[in-house]
């Protein structure tokens, strides 16, 4: 079977090495790729944008499955374009992909199918938003409609900034035509959690709950980023809670979307917020987490082909449950000077041979591009170091051990990722 990936970060990266493990795989592409992703899979240089490139590319190689990484192609309509020329493609299409790449769709929807969220006010008018916001008390939330990056939500702290964020967005258009209409929300307090699963549009197999780390400074402090860590399993996600999640959040949710005419298919991300011991959906997304996929994956014993494949064909009433390693898994993301605003790259990596051979680290690349066999930085966050642990603190000490023998100049890097496991309770899971 022949496989092509889109997309070049560390999701990516960690889906071409599952995918790599598997012996039904024949051989993989990657549009655009990376450093790391060229060493396991042929690396096309098309742009994401270019759906009629990527179309030909899979006409001319005569590729099987197609795993959408990235949400930008599904929202723009890259798995109708394919599905109608006959091609397998896990993800979502561009109708159902408004789920993520509308705020004001995906709140509504939530609202219309009782799917628990924060109460909410969407505007397309800056001088009405403006208005409503002399009503509210700080702390309240900002949302950009479209898609920014991970990049267009604000959590407001007093009236001034409030107004300074709505004028940044709807009048001076910071993120474009995604921040010209918004949602304002009330601020939910508790713990985040990532919850992935893969469907079919009718029934749902579940990843591993996980937890991000957003803010590019230890203690959830400084700019929101992509991500710089996440964390799996999380302790204080019990099975009941999880039941709740399956039953009232992501089953509600695929059911929702079954009764508007949409049949979803790939994997669908609830970032979410444990909130008054209920969980609340703050976004979703309809592709896999990065960083979140890099420790999963990690974790997963099994072959992640076959689920992709069922849920594309409709048959996901045929897989089991995921089979997983025992003990947890970290991922330390390690970024270039600059980011999350504008990367210095083309700097040399160093020390990523200290990892060839270990089975419990990884480095799954994202931002790096090879220059004469050798790995550069070429993006914002570079490398995702990932370990595997018999508890929480093993993890984390493989990851941060692996991290000293990594270097390039200006690299930056959270101290703190999974902390948060260890207290609340992870210290021996």
């Amino acid at each position: 079977m022949r496989v092509l990936v889109l997309g070049g970060g560390g999701r990516e990266h960690a889906i071409v090495w599952k995918l790599s493990q598997c012996e039904r795989v024949d051989e993989i592409y990657c549009v655009p790729g990376n450093g790391g992703i060229s060493d396991l899979a042929r690396c096309i240089d098309i742009s994401l944008k270019d759906h009629e490139g990527i179309k030909g590319l899979v006409r001319r190689e005569r590729i099987d499955l197609v795993v959408v990484g990235p949400e930008g192609p599904l929202a723009d309509g890259i798995a109708d374009l394919l599905e109608a020329s006959g091609v397998a493609v896990f993800g979502p299409s561009k109708r159902a992909s408004q789920i993520e790449s509308s705020k004001v769709f995906a709140k509504s929807f939530m609202r219309q199918k009782g799917v628990r969220t924060a109460d909410f006010k969407s505007f397309d008018s800056y001088e009405e938003a403006r208005r409503h916001l002399r009503n509210l008390s700080p702390p309240y939330v900002v949302k950009a409609d479209g898609l920014c990056g991970g990049k267009g939500v604000y959590v407001i702290h007093d009236g001034y900034e409030g107004e300074t964020c709505l004028r940044n967005l709807m009048v001076d258009g910071l993120h474009g035509e995604a921040g010209k209409r918004v949602v304002v929300e009330e601020f939910l307090e508790g713990l985040e959690v990532s919850y992935i699963v893969v469907t079919d549009g009718e029934r749902i197999v579940p990843f591993l709950p996980s937890q991000d780390h957003k803010p590019l400074l230890d203690d959830d402090k400084g700019p929101n980023t992509g991500g710089m860590g996440a964390y799996a399993p999380v302790p204080f996600v019990t099975d009941e809670l999880e039941q709740v999640i399956r039953r009232e959040i992501m089953e509600r949710t695929i059911k929702g979307l079954q009764d508007e005419g949409i049949k979803y298919k790939g994997a669908l991300y609830g970032g979410l917020m444990i909130a008054r011991g209920e969980p609340y959906v703050l976004e979703f997304n309809v592709r896999f987490g990065d960083p979140e996929t890099q420790p999963i994956l990690f974790l997963m014993e099994s072959d992640l082909l076959p689920l992709l494949l069922k849920a594309v064909e409709g048959r996901l009433s045929e897989v089991g449950e995921i089979s997983w390693r025992d003990g947890v898994s970290v991922c330390v993301i390690l970024a270039s000077q600059g980011y999350p605003g504008k990367p210095l790259t083309g700097r040399e990596i160093r020390g990523l041979e200290s990892l060839k051979g270990e089975r419990d680290v990884m480095a799954f690349h994202a931002g790096t591009k090879k220059v004469g066999g050798r790995y550069v930085t070429d993006g914002g966050r570079v490398l995702g170091i990932t370990a595997v642990g018999k508890s929480y603190k093993d993890a984390i000490d493989k990851a941060y051990e692996a991290v000293k023998g990594i270097s390039f100049e200006g690299m930056q890097f959270r101290t703190d990722i999974g902390r948060k496991a260890l207290y609340f309770g992870g210290n021996h899971a």
